[in-house]
């Protein structure tokens, strides 16, 4: 996992201030230089026979503790503890520069992918909008649904499409890496959601765009999650869209 390392080394030191984890996403808020930061991760949880073993064995005694700490469960094949750990890295990275744009990852790939043949790797609620967008739109799915391709199908899908967009969910389970290597140097790659880093980190690895997100208001974006909000009312509350763009793309 040489990506996820280079990431863990651009994160600042910062101690835990606030752990939330809701059924659709996961929030760590980290006091670095005495500023709270807050990072998101998708929360994503392997449901199975009842155990008496703990899902989160430090569960109410996070806070407090060195971010780097947290962070470091991004290795965990646990997929709740790595949820944890990639929300952690979020709020440790150092903010993104202050020039991106805050376009949507939908509007984004449509205008990069228009005409041509584009693989989004995740079902996200805009993928039937897109599918008019695009020249063609193949969807591949863990759990697949409707026309997308079961995630398996990568190796024969990726090095075929013009454009590649990859959830940031795949950094949970431990799966970006392997999607990364299937990306030829004449593709348009990006990572999206709000599980992004935003960091240039991703540069060196062949990804031009990172469509992510950043927390705004932290306190009704920590409500909101604790109450099993989605996305669409996470935003709502106090979350803005943020895109990083390699500069030979932007320009």
């Amino acid at each position: 996992m040489k990506l996820v390392e280079s990431l863990l080394a651009k994160c600042r030191q910062g101690v835990v201030v606030d752990v939330r984890i809701g059924i659709h996403w996961t929030a760590v808020v980290a006091d670095v230089d005495g500023a709270q930061h807050c990072g998101l991760a998708s929360t994503l949880y392997e449901r199975g026979p009842h155990s008496h073993e703990p899902d989160v064995p430090q569960a109410g005694k996070l806070i407090g503790l060195p971010g780097h700490e947290l962070a470091e469960l991004v290795h965990s094949e646990k997929p709740i503890l790595a949820s944890l750990g990639v929300a952690a890295m979020n709020a440790l990275l150092p903010p993104p520069p202050r020039s991106q744009t805050d376009a949507n990852a939908e509007d984004l790939l449509a205008r990069h992918g228009k005409g041509k043949k584009v693989v989004l790797v995740g079902h996200f609620p805009f993928v039937e909008r897109l599918k008019s967008r695009v020249g063609e739109l193949i969807v591949l799915e863990l759990f697949p649904h409707g026309e997308d391709l079961p995630a398996t199908e990568a190796p024969g899908v990726i090095p075929q499409a013009e454009v590649v967009a990859i959830t940031a969910m795949t950094l949970v389970n431990h799966t970006l890496e392997s999607l990364l290597e299937l990306c030829t140097k004449d593709m348009l790659v990006m990572v999206l959601g709000p599980s992004t880093p935003l960091h240039p980190i991703f540069y060196d690895w062949g990804v031009s765009i990172l469509s992510g997100s950043e927390v705004a208001s932290v306190e009704p974006v920590l409500k909101t999650i604790s109450q099993g909000g989605n996305f669409r009312q996470v935003h709502r509350a106090g979350i803005k869209f943020v895109n990083m763009v390699k500069q030979e793309i932007a320009g």
